[in-house]
């Protein structure tokens, strides 16, 4: 399972997304620090839940962290995380 499927399913299963993007920006970093050149080491999730009402910026952050984080131990790189509750 690729990484960008791995964290649709997660990601869809732990918050019920009104809206989900899993962006791949790898090509963006090609060469780069962090580049390990498998094509999937630098994503932008863009998530829409009503699971983030009443929560801040920081444990948004660490909710979609604690998801992704069999995928970052396995050397996914950079997650850039723009996660909403419904109306914001």
């Amino acid at each position: 399972m690729s990484i960008a499927d791995y964290l649709e399913e997660n990601l869809s299963k732990e918050f019920s997304p009104e809206s989900l993007e899993v962006i791949n920006e790898s090509h963006l970093h090609a060469g780069h620090a962090g580049d390990n050149g498998t094509g999937e080491s630098h994503f932008r999730i863009r998530i829409v839940s009503a699971a983030f009402a009443g929560m801040g910026r920081l444990d948004r952050h660490r909710a979609i962290n604690a998801v992704a984080k069999p995928k970052l131990d396995e050397g996914l790189h950079a997650l850039a995380i723009e996660a909403k509750a419904p109306g914001e």
